[in-house]
């Protein structure tokens, strides 16, 4: 009764793993430059209007900039423009983060190995949740009267 339950596992493992999309895109090899990458890593989606189009595959810190360095595939046949833009997104709020292309415009193409100068950073869903904590939590400030005081004020 085990092998057959481990049996059925495995089906289903190998089942997920061919229908979730979850191997490596194969194709060219891109960089990008970040500040904050928030949770992007290694395996995370390269996607281009929602469609995965490619899958990141590195980061490191540049030892001299401190910035994150992002090496990530994007499928044979896609020449994107150079002036594409990279951010990092997250796929809803529980959802993880991505790698999120939008195309632009220019006749020059990026080759294999070319770094992507127009990025955009992650932003933190926790600093954002912070600040507005912040702003709730903070009092009304109280209209200035001019330096004029009032009775209440001599109280």
């Amino acid at each position: 009764m085990g092998a057959v339950v481990l049996a059925v596992a495995a089906l289903f493992l190998v089942f997920a793993w061919n229908t979730a999309d979850l191997r490596p895109v194969e194709g060219y090899t891109l960089k990008a430059g970040f500040a904050s990458v928030g949770g992007l890593g290694p395996g995370s989606d390269v996607r281009i209007g929602g469609v995965k189009v490619g899958s990141v595959t590195g980061q490191r810190i540049d030892p001299e900039s401190y910035r994150a360095e992002i090496d990530f595939t994007v499928r044979t046949g896609l020449a994107l423009p150079a002036d594409t833009e990279a951010s990092v997104t997250s796929d809803g709020l529980l959802g993880g983060k991505y790698l999120r292309l939008v195309p632009g415009v220019s006749k020059q193409r990026l080759a294999p190995g070319d770094s992507l100068e127009n990025t955009r950073d992650a932003l933190a869903l926790e600093e954002l949740l912070a600040r507005a904590i912040f702003l709730l939590a903070e009092p009304p400030r109280e209209a200035e009267d001019g330096g004029q005081s009032t009775e209440s004020d001599a109280q």
